[in-house]
Protein backbone atom coordinates (compact mmCIF):
# COMPACT_ATOMS: atom_id res chain seq x y z
CA UNK A 1 0.00 0.00 0.00
CA UNK A 2 1.55 3.63 -1.10
CA UNK A 3 1.02 5.84 1.81
CA UNK A 4 -0.18 9.29 0.44
CA UNK A 5 2.40 12.50 0.81
CA UNK A 6 0.73 15.10 3.42
CA UNK A 7 -0.81 17.26 1.94
CA UNK A 8 0.28 21.42 1.66
CA UNK A 9 -1.74 23.56 3.98
CA UNK A 10 -4.02 25.83 2.91
CA UNK A 11 -3.20 29.78 4.12
CA UNK A 12 -6.78 29.25 5.83
CA UNK A 13 -5.23 26.74 8.19
CA UNK A 14 -2.35 29.54 9.32
CA UNK A 15 -2.67 30.00 12.99
CA UNK A 16 0.34 31.47 14.03
CA UNK A 17 3.16 33.42 11.75
CA UNK A 18 6.48 34.75 13.03
CA UNK A 19 8.55 37.27 11.34
CA UNK A 20 11.64 38.84 12.25
CA UNK A 21 11.92 37.80 15.61
CA UNK A 22 15.29 38.34 17.39
CA UNK A 23 16.16 38.00 21.03
CA UNK A 24 19.66 38.78 22.94
CA UNK A 25 20.43 37.89 26.29
CA UNK A 26 23.39 40.69 27.03
CA UNK A 27 26.30 39.90 24.15
CA UNK A 28 24.48 36.99 23.38
CA UNK A 29 22.36 36.84 20.41
CA UNK A 30 20.51 33.48 20.46
CA UNK A 31 18.24 34.61 17.74
CA UNK A 32 18.35 36.94 14.81
CA UNK A 33 15.27 37.46 12.10
CA UNK A 34 13.65 33.84 12.57
CA UNK A 35 10.48 33.13 10.66
CA UNK A 36 8.21 30.40 11.33
CA UNK A 37 4.77 29.15 10.46
CA UNK A 38 2.36 26.78 12.37
CA UNK A 39 -0.22 25.21 10.35
CA UNK A 40 -3.80 24.06 11.85
CA UNK A 41 -3.20 19.98 11.37
CA UNK A 42 0.50 20.13 10.64
CA UNK A 43 3.19 18.91 12.69
CA UNK A 44 6.48 20.85 12.12
CA UNK A 45 10.25 19.90 13.96
CA UNK A 46 12.08 22.33 14.67
CA UNK A 47 15.59 20.83 14.51
CA UNK A 48 19.08 22.21 15.16
CA UNK A 49 22.54 22.16 17.02
CA UNK A 50 22.59 22.90 20.65
CA UNK A 51 22.77 26.68 21.08
CA UNK A 52 20.73 27.00 17.74
CA UNK A 53 17.12 28.93 19.38
CA UNK A 54 15.05 26.39 19.41
CA UNK A 55 14.56 27.06 23.30
CA UNK A 56 14.73 30.63 23.07
CA UNK A 57 12.02 30.29 20.38
CA UNK A 58 10.07 27.65 22.41
CA UNK A 59 10.31 30.17 25.11
CA UNK A 60 8.99 33.10 23.16
CA UNK A 61 5.62 31.43 22.07
CA UNK A 62 5.24 30.10 25.70
CA UNK A 63 5.45 33.86 26.91
CA UNK A 64 8.56 33.06 29.01
CA UNK A 65 10.97 35.66 27.53
CA UNK A 66 9.37 38.43 24.97
CA UNK A 67 10.81 38.96 21.70
CA UNK A 68 13.34 41.80 21.28
CA UNK A 69 11.71 42.61 17.80
CA UNK A 70 10.17 41.22 15.12
CA UNK A 71 6.11 40.42 14.38
CA UNK A 72 3.88 37.89 15.76
CA UNK A 73 0.78 37.67 13.90
CA UNK A 74 -2.28 35.39 15.03
CA UNK A 75 -5.11 34.54 12.31
CA UNK A 76 -3.99 37.15 10.69
CA UNK A 77 -3.96 39.73 13.29
CA UNK A 78 -0.79 41.45 14.97
CA UNK A 79 -0.88 40.21 18.47
CA UNK A 80 1.84 40.41 21.51
CA UNK A 81 3.02 37.20 23.58
CA UNK A 82 5.08 39.00 26.75
CA UNK A 83 3.90 36.42 29.33
CA UNK A 84 2.40 32.88 29.70
CA UNK A 85 -1.19 34.60 30.11
CA UNK A 86 -0.87 35.78 26.72
CA UNK A 87 0.01 32.55 25.29
CA UNK A 88 -2.89 30.41 26.53
CA UNK A 89 -5.00 33.50 25.36
CA UNK A 90 -3.58 32.51 22.06
CA UNK A 91 -4.48 28.97 22.33
CA UNK A 92 -0.68 27.62 22.68
CA UNK A 93 0.15 25.24 25.21
CA UNK A 94 3.63 23.71 25.93
CA UNK A 95 5.02 20.53 27.60
CA UNK A 96 8.63 21.33 28.65
CA UNK A 97 10.91 18.34 28.77
CA UNK A 98 11.00 18.48 32.48
CA UNK A 99 7.42 17.58 32.18
CA UNK A 100 6.38 19.73 35.63
CA UNK A 101 4.55 17.04 37.27
CA UNK A 102 3.84 16.44 40.42
CA UNK A 103 5.03 12.96 41.64
CA UNK A 104 2.42 12.79 44.56
CA UNK A 105 -0.20 13.90 43.15
CA UNK A 106 -2.39 11.46 41.12
CA UNK A 107 -3.68 11.50 36.84
CA UNK A 108 -6.59 13.63 37.78
CA UNK A 109 -5.18 15.58 40.30
CA UNK A 110 -2.34 16.61 37.40
CA UNK A 111 -4.72 16.97 34.44
CA UNK A 112 -7.07 19.59 36.45
CA UNK A 113 -4.30 21.39 38.77
CA UNK A 114 -4.82 24.70 38.86
CA UNK A 115 -8.58 23.87 36.91
CA UNK A 116 -10.05 21.40 39.43
CA UNK A 117 -13.65 21.54 39.14
CA UNK A 118 -16.50 22.24 41.63
CA UNK A 119 -17.49 25.20 43.49
CA UNK A 120 -17.70 24.67 47.28
CA UNK A 121 -15.75 20.90 47.18
CA UNK A 122 -14.01 19.32 44.09
CA UNK A 123 -15.88 17.00 41.88
CA UNK A 124 -13.97 14.30 41.60
CA UNK A 125 -16.34 12.39 39.60
CA UNK A 126 -16.81 14.69 36.68
CA UNK A 127 -12.51 15.02 37.00
CA UNK A 128 -12.02 11.53 36.56
CA UNK A 129 -15.22 10.69 33.94
CA UNK A 130 -13.37 13.67 31.90
CA UNK A 131 -9.87 12.69 32.35
CA UNK A 132 -11.13 8.91 31.32
CA UNK A 133 -12.81 10.64 28.19
CA UNK A 134 -9.79 12.51 27.24
CA UNK A 135 -6.93 9.51 27.71
CA UNK A 136 -9.53 7.66 25.19
CA UNK A 137 -9.64 10.04 22.22
CA UNK A 138 -5.72 10.22 22.62
CA UNK A 139 -5.75 5.87 22.84
CA UNK A 140 -3.53 6.66 25.77
CA UNK A 141 -1.86 3.28 28.14
CA UNK A 142 -2.55 4.76 31.32
CA UNK A 143 -4.23 2.22 33.97
CA UNK A 144 -5.64 3.82 36.38
CA UNK A 145 -6.15 7.94 36.41
CA UNK A 146 -6.38 6.99 40.19
CA UNK A 147 -2.36 6.03 39.74
CA UNK A 148 -0.13 8.28 41.45
CA UNK A 149 2.75 9.66 38.34
CA UNK A 150 5.43 8.52 40.63
CA UNK A 151 4.38 5.21 39.69
CA UNK A 152 3.91 5.58 35.76
CA UNK A 153 6.85 5.30 33.36
CA UNK A 154 8.48 7.72 31.38
CA UNK A 155 5.88 7.53 28.35
CA UNK A 156 3.36 7.11 30.34
CA UNK A 157 4.43 10.32 32.26
CA UNK A 158 4.88 12.29 29.09
CA UNK A 159 1.34 10.98 28.17
CA UNK A 160 -0.13 12.73 31.33
CA UNK A 161 1.36 15.86 30.55
CA UNK A 162 0.04 16.33 26.95
CA UNK A 163 -2.64 15.50 28.10
CA UNK A 164 -2.86 18.09 31.12
CA UNK A 165 -2.07 20.65 27.88
CA UNK A 166 -5.47 19.84 26.26
CA UNK A 167 -7.82 20.56 29.06
CA UNK A 168 -8.22 24.28 27.94
CA UNK A 169 -8.57 23.11 24.48
CA UNK A 170 -5.50 24.66 22.76
CA UNK A 171 -5.14 25.33 18.78
CA UNK A 172 -1.19 24.39 19.26
CA UNK A 173 0.92 22.29 21.26
CA UNK A 174 4.17 23.02 21.47
CA UNK A 175 6.57 19.55 23.15
CA UNK A 176 9.87 20.09 23.90
CA UNK A 177 12.07 17.04 23.71
CA UNK A 178 9.11 14.67 24.47
CA UNK A 179 11.19 11.09 23.57
CA UNK A 180 14.22 12.65 25.37
CA UNK A 181 15.50 9.52 27.29
CA UNK A 182 12.76 7.07 26.21
CA UNK A 183 12.99 3.02 25.29
CA UNK A 184 11.80 2.37 22.06
CA UNK A 185 8.21 1.38 23.00
CA UNK A 186 7.77 4.17 24.98
CA UNK A 187 9.26 6.35 22.31
CA UNK A 188 6.80 4.81 19.74
CA UNK A 189 3.99 5.45 22.53
CA UNK A 190 4.74 9.21 22.14
CA UNK A 191 5.19 9.39 18.52
CA UNK A 192 1.39 7.73 18.67
CA UNK A 193 0.22 10.45 20.68
CA UNK A 194 1.33 12.92 18.48
CA UNK A 195 -0.49 11.35 15.29
CA UNK A 196 -3.79 11.64 17.43
CA UNK A 197 -3.03 15.31 18.32
CA UNK A 198 -2.34 16.42 14.58
CA UNK A 199 -5.64 14.21 14.18
CA UNK A 200 -7.56 16.47 16.32
CA UNK A 201 -6.80 19.32 14.03
CA UNK A 202 -4.08 20.84 16.14
CA UNK A 203 -0.77 22.43 15.02
CA UNK A 204 2.11 20.60 16.66
CA UNK A 205 5.43 22.02 17.46
CA UNK A 206 7.90 19.12 17.83
CA UNK A 207 11.45 20.33 19.20
CA UNK A 208 13.42 16.89 18.97
CA UNK A 209 17.35 15.87 18.06
CA UNK A 210 16.00 12.24 17.20
CA UNK A 211 16.12 12.55 13.17
CA UNK A 212 14.29 8.75 13.19
CA UNK A 213 11.52 11.01 15.27
CA UNK A 214 11.41 14.07 12.58
CA UNK A 215 10.71 11.52 10.00
CA UNK A 216 8.86 9.73 11.75
CA UNK A 217 5.61 11.63 12.48
CA UNK A 218 6.70 15.30 11.04
CA UNK A 219 5.60 16.82 7.71
CA UNK A 220 7.54 19.86 7.47
CA UNK A 221 11.06 20.89 9.32
CA UNK A 222 12.36 23.56 10.03
CA UNK A 223 16.12 24.26 10.85
CA UNK A 224 17.74 26.69 12.75
CA UNK A 225 21.66 27.58 12.77
CA UNK A 226 23.25 29.74 15.35
CA UNK A 227 19.81 31.76 15.71
CA UNK A 228 19.28 31.77 12.34
CA UNK A 229 16.82 30.24 9.56
CA UNK A 230 18.34 27.77 7.83
CA UNK A 231 16.12 25.63 5.84
CA UNK A 232 12.67 24.86 5.69
CA UNK A 233 11.74 21.85 3.93
CA UNK A 234 8.69 19.39 3.30
CA UNK A 235 8.98 16.14 4.64
CA UNK A 236 8.37 13.89 1.36
CA UNK A 237 10.83 16.31 -0.24
CA UNK A 238 14.13 16.29 1.69
CA UNK A 239 16.61 13.29 2.80
CA UNK A 240 18.80 12.69 6.01
CA UNK A 241 21.78 14.35 4.73
CA UNK A 242 20.18 17.79 3.55
CA UNK A 243 18.23 18.23 7.03
CA UNK A 244 21.82 17.19 8.65
CA UNK A 245 23.45 19.43 6.25
CA UNK A 246 21.52 22.56 6.88
CA UNK A 247 22.00 21.87 10.67
CA UNK A 248 25.83 21.63 10.46
CA UNK A 249 25.62 24.20 7.72
CA UNK A 250 27.91 21.82 5.63
CA UNK A 251 27.12 21.69 1.70
CA UNK A 252 30.05 19.41 1.62
CA UNK A 253 31.16 16.62 3.72
CA UNK A 254 32.13 13.04 4.11
CA UNK A 255 28.39 12.37 4.54
CA UNK A 256 26.63 14.40 1.66
CA UNK A 257 29.63 12.74 -0.06
CA UNK A 258 28.92 9.60 0.34
CA UNK A 259 25.23 10.05 -0.42
CA UNK A 260 26.04 11.87 -3.74
CA UNK A 261 27.96 8.50 -4.91
CA UNK A 262 25.34 6.52 -3.94
CA UNK A 263 22.51 8.57 -5.63
CA UNK A 264 24.60 8.07 -8.59
CA UNK A 265 25.96 4.61 -8.68
CA UNK A 266 21.54 3.95 -8.32
CA UNK A 267 21.25 6.49 -11.70
CA UNK A 268 24.27 4.27 -13.47
CA UNK A 269 23.20 0.92 -12.24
Amino acid sequence: MTVAPPAVPDDDDLIISLRGISKGFGAVQALSDVSLDIYRGEVVAIVGDNGAGKSTLVKILAGAHPADSGVIMHRGERVTITNPSDSRDLGIATVFQDLALCDNLDVVSNLFLGRELGTFALDEVEMEQRSWTLLRQLSAKIPSVRTAVAALSGGQRQTVAIARSLIGEPEIVILDEPTAALGVAQTAEVLNLIERLRERGLGVVLISHNMADVQAVADRVVVLRLGRNNGDFRIPDVSYEEIIAAITGATDNEVTRRASAHQQERANS
